[in-house]
């Protein structure tokens, strides 16, 4: 079949890489414009767009659908079918039309289960032991169209960012097995059964990541890798500077207080109200990733450092 791809991040790479090497035809590849990252703020292109120029693909940037020349170039493609992975903007109904066959989707959750733009990371926060990847047809409404397939996933203890490098990969042949049943009549799409409460997966920002450890040592941890790496989980010092966090390790030890640092010789041990953690590579403001260990050494803290207290107005101070 004649392919349109959407998608924009490292997670949609897999699935990009997986059609070119099939024996469809990619004609085209839709992803968001060139952005600025690192600490230099170099304009640079999206994963898949550098992965689809690389390939020799035609690339079309688009923020979203609303320009009527790329509604034009689209049509025009004259595709069978668009797949979608983390494009990063709705699809208007006039493009979802466009293809003989629609649009399918990869979603990382179980559908109905997380319908929004962060289904990985709001299945760990909530402490879920398993999830699923979902391939199903697009229609207007926020991931709410008939499901053609769910894989399931077993969640380790890992972050989001690695959770979804895994479902990802896992995703490929899925989405594959769904369109090679599109062309040959085989697929067959079920309705989302819902029956019963859904949570809807908003895109978490910065101040989610906030972490004051007056919650249990779990929850901590939860939190920490659900925001790990992006948008990243933090906390601040007594000085009101921010310290970032990467994963921590659950610890027996009590004792401590919420927020009460603890710094041994290897180790650095934060209360919770519930148990506490020993933390992993951390980043003070200004400064990249490094031993926790090794930054308390450099930081000298005072017994009794409290971390994770904000001001009156809710403001790190």
């Amino acid at each position: 079949m004649r392919i349109v791809f959407a998608g924009t991040p490292a997670p949609a790479v897999p699935v990009l890489r997986g059609l070119i090497e099939s024996d469809h035809e990619l004609v085209a590849v839709v992803t968001r414009p060139p952005a600025r990252k690192g600490r230099g703020r170099i304009l640079s292109p999206s994963p898949v767009g550098q992965v689809a120029a690389e390939a020799g693909l035609e690339v079309i940037e688009a923020s979203n659908f609303k320009d009527e020349e790329i509604r034009h170039r689209l049509r025009d493609l004259a595709a069978d079918l668009g797949v979608v992975v983390a494009y990063g903007a709705l699809i208007p109904a006039e493009v979802l039309e466009m293809p003989t066959h629609g649009w399918i989707n990869l979603h990382f959750s179980d559908l109905p289960q997380y319908r929004g733009a962060a289904p990985v990371q709001w299945a760990i926060l909530h402490g879920d032991t398993r999830t699923a990847s979902s391939v199903f047809q697009l229609e207007t409404g926020l991931d709410s169209g008939p499901v053609f397939s769910r894989l399931l996933v077993d969640i380790g203890h890992e972050t989001a960012g690695e959770l979804l490098e895994r479902m990802a990969t896992l995703g490929v042949d899925q989405v594959l097995e769904v369109v090679n049943g599109i062309e040959d009549g085989s697929a067959l799409a079920v309705p989302q059964d819902e029956g019963h409460d859904l949570i809807h997966a908003r895109r978490l920002c910065v101040q989610d990541g906030f972490i004051d450890f007056s919650s249990s040592a779990l929850e901590v941890d939860r939190r920490i890798r659900a925001l790990s790496p992006h948008p990243g989980a933090w906390t601040v010092l007594p000085d009101g500077k921010r310290l970032k966090l990467g994963a921590v390790k659950l610890s027996d030890e009590e004792g401590l207080e919420a927020g009460i640092v603890e710094v041994k010789k290897r180790s650095v041990r934060v209360g919770c109200a519930l148990g506490s953690v020993e933390l992993g590579e951390v980043a003070p403001a200004g400064k990249g990733w490094m031993e926790a260990s090794a930054w308390a050494r450099g930081a000298r803290l005072d017994p009794l450092t409290r971390l994770g207290r904000l001001d009156e107005s809710g403001e790190d101070s």
